[in-house]
């Protein structure tokens, strides 16, 4: 296995646990902040938010919800998958359109833990594609809205699709597509885990 494949692999076990997602976050969130020569302060003021949580991230004590990745993001100038990967180069047998499972980004989000594992190639494109995963209960909280179109298929267990006013309850291979910058809302209010294959169109950077 190549060097680089077995440190990706760790980077994914290690958040296989809330406590690792939230750490890597914290890690990456330093790395960024310090590549920018930004004080915990400056970014909070730039982001909008609390330096308290600024703090809090860095240090893997919280598990921020996606607005307020989204805020800080913005303020560094990177999408939201930035916080995750690290820019190690990919063996060198592989093309720049192929990402390896052991490659693969994984975020948990929020208090619900819905967790989003990035498969695209690259994360620097309009379409993006992740696998979504909802605990029973789970539920995707707030949402980015924004340019572009969204869709998905359900690869198994069963949610209810909100788009602006109408609700839709999906099962294990049913599908869906609707604009992004209508309100949305994925829920799962079943007792077993639901998975999705999510896929964006999005002419920003937001995700």
């Amino acid at each position: 296995m190549p060097a680089n494949h077995a440190r990706d692999i760790k980077v994914i076990e290690a958040m296989s646990s809330p406590e690792g997602g939230a750490k890597q976050i914290g890690e990456r969130l330093r790395t960024l902040r310090g590549e920018r020569n930004l004080t915990i302060l400056e970014l909070a003021a730039k982001a909008g938010v609390s330096a308290g949580i600024i703090s809090q991230i860095e240090r893997g004590n919280s598990n921020p919800s996606m607005k307020t990745l989204q805020r800080i993001r913005a303020a560094l100038g990177v999408n939201l998958w930035e916080f995750l990967e690290h820019r190690e180069p990919q063996p060198t047998e592989d093309p720049p359109f192929v990402r390896r499972g052991a490659q693969r980004p994984r975020i948990v989000v929020g208090e619900t833990r819905l967790v989003k594992e990035l498969l695209s190639p690259r994360n620097d494109e309009n379409l993006r594609f992740m696998i979504v995963t909802l605990p029973p209960g789970g539920n995707s909280e707030d949402v980015l809205i924004g340019t572009g179109q969204k869709g998905g298929y359900v690869m198994s267990g069963c949610i209810e699709l909100t788009v602006g006013e109408r609700m839709a309850k999906l099962a294990e291979g049913d599908s869906f597509q609707f604009k992004s910058d209508a309100p949305h809302h994925i829920a799962n209010r079943s007792d077993a885990e639901a998975k999705l294959l999510w896929i964006m169109s999005v002419l920003d950077t937001h995700l």
